[in-house]
């Protein structure tokens, strides 16, 4: 069994210097924490945790907070002093909260099944038995099925055509994951499309997942083999958005995508 991840903290020290200095910035000028939150459109709950440290906030955000306390641009210096090297982008976020806030999802994955999309059995092969870290690997699939006011959230998976031959456990674990992305995209939040295999695209680079989130700004996560990376830097996100057109203009239709997921579950996996 592989050894467990270090827990990240729950506050970060940046959060909460930033959040502090908002609600000073905030309180000298008498205005409410309603009024920020009607104004960026933002819930009032979620200005709440950006001031207790407890959720990062999004440049947009900074940008029209500070014009608006007329801090005179020392919100966003600070959110960019604390964004520097000495508090990598990381500790800003916190990934599975993104995920489980998020309104949408898109998911390239060029080597495996995207997590939100594995079966039990699937997983458990992936982290090499480690129970724990499937079952909470399943757990956050919660979202493409909540039924709470923000309903479920709509994902798009995009997925190689290597994906789907390479082999993870056993040829039933195998069958039973390609009928899983079937059922899948059965549903009407959930788009599955395979991207095929041959000619060069960013994509090779690597796999990562666009979220977008109630008040339509972005967070990107990719996995490198030193760490994860989350960022909203535009220039990262306007890589991301051209990759993806790329990618998409490769991918076959839904309805094609499940015929061959179907043939290959099939002709290799039965």
């Amino acid at each position: 069994m592989p050894p467990r991840r270090p827990r990240r903290p729950s506050e970060s020290p940046a959060l909460i210097a930033f959040g502090r200095q908002m609600r000073r910035l905030r309180e000298a000028k008498g205005i409410k924490q309603e009024t920020i939150a009607h104004l960026t459109q933002v819930s009032g709950p979620q200005v709440s945790k950006i001031e207790n440290g407890k959720k990062r906030a999004t440049r947009a955000f900074v940008e029209f907070v500070d014009e608006y306390l007329e801090a005179d641009g020392s919100l966003i210096n600070l959110w960019e002093d604390l964004n520097k090297d000495g508090h990598p982008v990381p500790i800003w976020f916190d990934w599975p909260q993104i995920e489980a806030d998020a309104v949408m999802l898109i998911c390239w994955q060029h080597s495996v099944v995207p997590g939100l999309a594995q079966t039990p059995e699937y997983a458990l092969a992936i982290v090499h038995g480690n129970q724990e870290a499937a079952d909470l690997r399943i757990k956050r699939q919660s979202i493409l099925t909540r039924d709470d006011e923000r309903g479920p959230a709509i994902v798009v998976f995009l997925i190689d055509e290597q994906v789907l031959t390479r082999q993870v456990g056993t040829a039933e674990t195998m069958r039973k994951q390609l009928e899983h992305l079937i059922e899948l995209s059965m549903m009407p939040n959930i788009t599955v499309q395979v991207v095929l295999g041959s000619g060069e695209h960013d994509g090779n680079m690597g796999a990562f997942v666009l979220a977008t989130m109630e008040d339509r700004s972005e967070v990107a996560y990719a996995e490198t083999a030193i760490r994860s990376i989350t960022t909203d830097d535009p220039a990262d996100l306007s890589v991301m958005a051209r990759t993806l057109v790329d990618l998409r203009s490769r991918a076959l239709t839904q309805e094609q995508s499940r015929e061959l997921i179907r043939k290959v579950a099939q002709e290799r996996w039965t």
